[in-house]
């Protein structure tokens, strides 16, 4: 427990009194409070008068120079002069605030309301004769600050040793959190005490195909409860991280602090910062009630708002995919047997076939014949293009060229057979971490895109980054992710990323890149699995900033339907599956199941057809990170309504209100829930299907199973 002394309390009691700036939320909840101690700048929450964040420091240190050595100075007591985190004198502060509604090219809601105060202090260095903006934003939903560096002649050219903007919370709050790691964020959540965090980070994390983990800390979005007779949930992320790295949160048990860590280079940078420049938002996101956590759109309003001139071109999309065959094992990426080919130099239709290779004609046209039947608007074809044979784990720079398809694959008659059935072919480009490759194709590889009609990609990033020594999460690579969503708009073409980045609603400013894996998906499903309460848990943190490719929709949830003896499965029923499409958001929703799979389960597949994939509205019903979530959504442009629950490990009873519904008026609701003897390990495909009249008036009872869940689709009559 921290120790306060009275004396220490009535000082900082007194020196807030004459040098703090206050800045109060447009509904007076949320008071936020900057002051500098002995020149220090530290800053201040409370919510209804309560405290949730401790005076904490903000600042960042900075190398002596921009011409630093190989493997990172050390940093010696000397360089303390170069940082921006001491020796200010306030000079100014300017105060604005803004209540605008704005209108998301694909979002949750047709409109989103951005309504704020904000105050900006000019801080003086004097010894250095440098001047840096402090600025903050406070909303109703809690508040967002960043650094601002103004051009000036002491202030052109920097780079950043380490950010070390603190958030200090007073109690021993419940975490819901995953190991920090410079290049992946695909780890179980785990879920402890602040102060249990170090304990438990050793086993808190599995290998990775490219991997540096930070030694206890922990990524963002962070979900934190104090728990009590009086809960608050915070959220702590980070927003508009454009030109600079990504962030993690090292973690102070004690005090129950956390301190941002950036993602380095190879030479131990965090950031080359030319100014005029700002840095990413810092975001806090504080309500009683979890249901409004989720609910919070602050990242979103942090970005700007884009400047592409047309965005006609982005559209939401339902999807099916040669993809699952794969992961599960059962097919191959690779053509042949071959283990060392040379792109542009081996001959691809010389080589022996391995004979389970899945991108191949005769297949897609299958899965485009089921697509089409079905309703759906796009196939997502993996390992249709040479260079799987030795894609990965051997640092190859030149590794696809991302136009060209194996001897099997007849892209032509294929896209023709797609387009004749209404259906768009979505292009896969994994680079294998090979940025640099990508990069010299991605003109290339759109304009094929175009030529055959392709508006949407799903990059990859698998593997260790090239240029070798940068990160997934490194200020070089968070560059190349926006270069190719703007190049990709060039083409008019829509970006899923895997291996990216994870989102702090920049989908604002680059609604082409309309979705992000950058989590543990259901692909881990059938590797090392995922713990039933993962998909309750991720809304809540990775979820929070934009939408995730999670690729839901798995029937077949045991693997020994395929493999005799094999005890990897999905470990959530049929209904939960159902749920996740209303539960999570995703403007590009896949169907991840074989069509096989399907056509054994076509009433509750029937679901998966209805389900819209964006929205006018979005009301989250019930939610306990870790426990359950319950979500209805108003389809885009239509009065249906379609409404998600599903729960952890934990079976539940939850009652149903429709009284978000119109009043006055009947609908009919069409309802999926869990079969009485379901059960996610023993009896995972036991469902039951019925139809009820209903109104705003109605109350429905559901229960769901351990790892169950439910889905209604909701049509007026």
């Amino acid at each position: 427990m921290k120790k306060i002394t009275v004396g220490a309390l009535l000082f900082s009691t007194m020196f807030v009194g004459i040098n703090a700036q206050s800045l109060q939320s447009p509904d007076g909840k949320f008071e936020m409070n900057f002051q500098l101690k002995q020149g220090i700048p530290y800053y201040n929450l409370k919510y209804n008068g309560n405290v949730v964040v401790e005076d904490s420091k903000l600042g960042l240190r900075l190398f002596k120079d921009t011409a630093i050595k190989f493997a990172s100075e050390i940093a010696k007591p000397e360089d303390a002069k170069f940082d921006l985190n001491n020796g200010f004198t306030k000079t100014d502060e300017k105060r604005d605030a803004k209540n605008e509604t704005w209108q998301p090219v694909l979002g949750e809601k047709k409109n989103y309301i951005n309504h704020y105060n904000e105050l900006a202090v000019t801080l003086h260095q004097d010894a250095t004769d440098r001047n840096i903006v402090v600025k903050f934003r406070l909303f109703n939903d809690g508040l967002g600050f960043r650094y601002e560096f103004p051009q000036q002649k002491n202030l052109n050219y920097f780079v950043i040793r380490e950010e070390d903007s603190e958030i200090d919370f007073p109690t021993d709050m419940k975490a819901w959190w995953i190991a920090a790691d410079y290049d992946s964020q695909e780890y179980q959540p785990q879920t402890t005490k602040i102060s249990e965090i170090p304990a438990r980070w050793p086993n808190s994390f599995d290998s990775n195909a490219s991997q540096q983990m930070v030694p206890n800390a922990v990524q963002s979005p962070l979900m934190l409860k104090k728990e009590g007779k009086d809960p608050l949930y915070v959220n702590v992320g980070e927003a508009a991280v454009l030109n600079y790295p990504a962030s993690h949160l090292e973690v102070d048990p004690v005090n129950f602090k956390f301190k941002t860590h950036l993602t380095p280079d190879r030479q131990g940078a965090k950031g080359y910062i030319q100014t005029s420049s700002v840095s990413p938002w810092r975001t806090i996101i504080v309500s009683p009630k979890a249901e409004e956590v989720l609910a919070s759109k602050m990242m979103f309003n942090l970005n700007e708002p884009t400047k592409y001139t047309d965005t006609s071109y982005i559209h939401p999309t339902k999807y099916m995919g040669v993809w699952w065959e794969m992961i599960i094992g059962k097919s191959q990426w690779a053509y042949s047997t071959a283990e060392n080919v040379h792109i542009g130099v081996t001959d691809f239709s010389k080589l022996t076939p391995n004979g389970k290779h899945a991108a191949n004609t005769t297949k897609v046209k299958e899965y485009i014949d089921f697509a089409a039947a079905n309703g759906f608007g796009g196939l997502l074809i993996e390992g249709w293009n040479i260079g799987w044979e030795d894609w990965f784990g051997h640092s190859k720079e030149f590794v696809f060229d991302f136009i060209t398809p194996y001897p099997d694959f007849d892209i032509k008659m294929l896209n023709d057979y797609a387009h004749a059935k209404g259906i768009k072919l979505i292009m896969h480009h994994e680079t294998s971490g090979s940025a640099t490759n990508y990069e010299r194709w991605a003109d290339k590889a759109f304009k094929l895109m175009n030529d055959y009609g392709y508006d949407a990609v799903k990059t990859g990033y698998v593997g260790d980054i090239i240029p070798r020594g940068e990160h997934h999460y490194s200020q070089w690579t968070i560059n190349h992710f926006y270069r190719i969503a703007e190049k990709a708009n060039e083409y008019k073409i829509m970006v899923n990323s895997h291996e990216s980045v994870r989102p702090g609603g920049e989908s604002r400013t680059y609604p082409n890149w309309i979705s992000a894996e950058a989590a543990r998906g259901t692909e881990f499903e059938a590797f090392a699995g995922n713990n039933p309460d993962h998909q309750t848990i991720l809304p809540f943190t990775r979820w929070m900033g934009g939408p995730m490719d999670y690729t839901p929709g798995i029937f077949q949830t045991k693997l020994d339907y395929y493999f005799p003896g094999d005890n990897r499965f999905v470990k959530t029923t049929l209904a939960k599956q159902l749920a996740l499409y209303v539960v999570m958001y995703m403007p590009l929703q896949m169907a991840a199941d074989l069509p096989e799979n399907y056509q054994r389960h076509m009433d509750a597949f029937q679901f998966i057809k209805d389900v819209a994939a964006d929205w006018d509205d979005t009301r989250i019903l019930s939610a306990e990170p870790g426990d359950y979530i319950i979500t209805a959504r108003k389809a885009k442009g239509t009065d249906n309504w379609f409404v998600g629950g599903i729960t952890d490990e934990n079976k539940r009873d939850y009652t149903v209100d429709f009284s978000f519904l119109d009043k006055g008026k009947k609908y009919e609701a069409t309802i999926y829930e869990d079969g009485k003897e379901a059960d996610y390990i023993n009896n995972p495909q036991s469902y039951n299907i019925y139809k009820k009249k209903i109104t705003s008036k109605s109350k429905i009872n559901l229960k769901m199973v351990r790892s169950g869940g439910f889905a209604i689709s909701i049509k007026p009559l």
